[in-house]
């Protein structure tokens, strides 16, 4: 992954270093921390749901690029999933792309080429987890074959479903047959899917199909005698609890516990659980689809969620060696997490929980900004509901204060952060009680500087503290800095390195 900087006074490209590591899959890490209820009379911000979709994780590693005559040519796979290429060996695709598989000899990644899509022409290797035969139904977005009547009603009445929505599944009395569920103005509505012994689907025998897709084809055209005709495939986030197996406890925290998982048997995973009763399936859903939508190299993915039955699932990637807590690669950490949070200002997205728990590290000290399922949409200012309780070590003072957050309070959090870093996990405000932070810090009080920490590095610190929100760094100048300090810090002096950051402050 290269960092890239927009900021002109780098070097022709804006390329200011490059991560050292490749990228491995991570956690939810909650922790309990210390937080206190605030009440507001203030109206709730309008929260933009985005549309998502499910994907599994890819494979760990790649074989060898096999020789011209190692291909197995003519066996046609249409992808079920979105893929970005993480190499420049891998190929790029998208869901409904048709790939011709050149080599399967490895189990997990095959070397395929693209016939059509983003990517048609090139050849690279794919996610075998992420396609399936062209000829088989499993590649359909509307084919839930494990999912029972009433999940199946569940699903349709989630938000982002619309009138017309539908999918096919096993029929639960009848082993062999299909049923076809209809979201019909709020209902959902069931029609058995019955096949002839010679081929032929119908529904009503005075019209028969030789496909269960054709059929499909027909009544999305026309309802023809169904209760509507057949629109978008139901959205496909869920799925099925008995896929995922829990295999070690990682952590706890306020809303439940974290365990490493493995997925279909095969993928590592981290699978969060939420406490009976600590969120509602609606409420969840809303902010998964807030977090499938930020994707980005420095931001812990989501993958699935379990949501038919409690405890709720959250099915996220796995970072291997735990929180930020743990490591004291710090300057250039503390880059990552301003990489990943000047995305989320980007997409103008609140965090609202931005601490060392919930940044999590993998191999060769990548690290990724986790938890953000607090994340919002925001239009300037969120204003938080009734008793919503919040780490007030991590909080900024007009949060204390007046209960609004905005991306400036997360660049406060982002300082406390920092503040973590540098002592290598104390308790930030080590000698005052969580009342008297309350009270003090937003008078003025603020920490003094870490033993053996930078200049430069309290000084950033200092800013994102500013009393005045306004006056606080962004995220995108907060991580320019950083990544500018590491490339010179080993030849300058503490001293000569803080001289080289208040020039370009002048100069910004």
């Amino acid at each position: 992954y290269l960092i890239v900087c927009s900021c002109d006074r780098n070097a022709p490209g804006g390329v200011t270093r490059a991560a050292r590591a490749q990228v491995s899959p991570a956690p939810f890490l909650q922790q309990v921390c210390v937080c206190v209820c605030s009440k507001t009379k203030a109206d709730d911000v309008t929260v933009i749901p985005n549309p998502i979709t499910q994907s599994p994780s890819a494979p760990a590693r790649k074989p060898k690029v096999p020789g011209p005559g190692g291909a197995q040519r003519g066996e046609l796979y249409v992808a079920l999933y979105d893929y970005s290429a993480r190499t420049d060996k891998d190929l790029s695709f998208n869901s409904g792309d048709t790939l011709e598989a050149l080599d399967k000899s490895a189990e997990e990644w095959w070397f395929a080429r693209a016939l059509s899509g983003v990517s048609a022409s090139k050849k690279g290797y794919i996610p075998a987890n992420y396609v399936a035969p062209m000829e088989s139904i499993d590649a359909e977005p509307w084919y839930f074959p494990d999912t029972k009547r009433q999940d199946a009603e569940k699903m349709l009445l989630a938000e982002g479903n619309r009138h017309g929505a539908f999918l096919v599944r096993n029929c639960e009395s009848q082993k062999g047959e299909l049923s076809l569920s209809v979201l019909d103005n709020g209902r959902v509505k069931h029609y058995k899917v019955k096949k002839l012994d010679n081929g032929p689907y119908f529904v009503s025998k005075t019209r028969t199909f030789p496909t269960l897709k054709t059929l499909v084809q027909h009544y999305s055209e026309q309802a023809d005698g169904l209760c509507v005709r057949l629109g978008e495939p139901c959205k496909k986030w869920e799925i099925d609890r008995s896929t995922i197996k829990l295999l070690r406890k990682l952590g706890a925290g306020q809303f439940g516990e974290v365990f490493e998982g493995l997925w279909n048997g095969t993928t590592s995973v981290a699978v969060k659980t939420l406490k009976n009763g600590s969120m509602d399936a609606e409420d969840f859903l809303r902010e998964a689809q807030i977090m499938k939508r930020l994707r980005h190299a420095k931001l812990i993915q989501l993958y699935a969620v379990c949501t038919m039955q409690e405890p709720i699932y959250i099915i996220t990637e796995l970072m291997k060696n735990g929180s930020l807590l743990d490591f004291s690669d710090q300057i250039e950490m503390a880059a990552q997490v301003a990489s990943g949070m000047s995305f989320l200002e980007l997409q103008n997205y609140i965090h609202r929980d931005l601490a060392a728990r919930n940044v999590l590290v993998g191999e060769n000290n990548i690290c990724k900004v986790a938890d953000f399922g607090l994340a919002r949409v925001f239009m300037n200012v969120y204003e938080i509901k009734d008793g919503t309780k919040f780490p007030v070590r991590w909080t900024a003072p007009e949060v204390i204060r007046y209960n609004k957050f905005t991306i400036k309070s997360d660049v406060w959090s982002f300082g406390i952060l920092l503040y973590e870093i540098m002592t290598f996990g104390q308790m930030p405000y080590p000698t005052m009680t969580n009342y008297q932070v309350i009270q003090q810090v937003p008078e003025g009080h603020r920490m003094s500087c870490p033993l053996k920490c930078p200049k430069f590095m309290y000084h950033m610190m200092t800013e994102c503290w500013n009393g005045k929100e306004q006056e606080r760094p962004t995220f995108e100048t907060l991580l320019w800095r950083l990544e500018d300090y590491f490339e010179h810090q080993p030849n300058r002096s503490d001293d000569s390195a803080l001289y080289f950051t208040q020039t370009l402050l002048e100069a910004s």
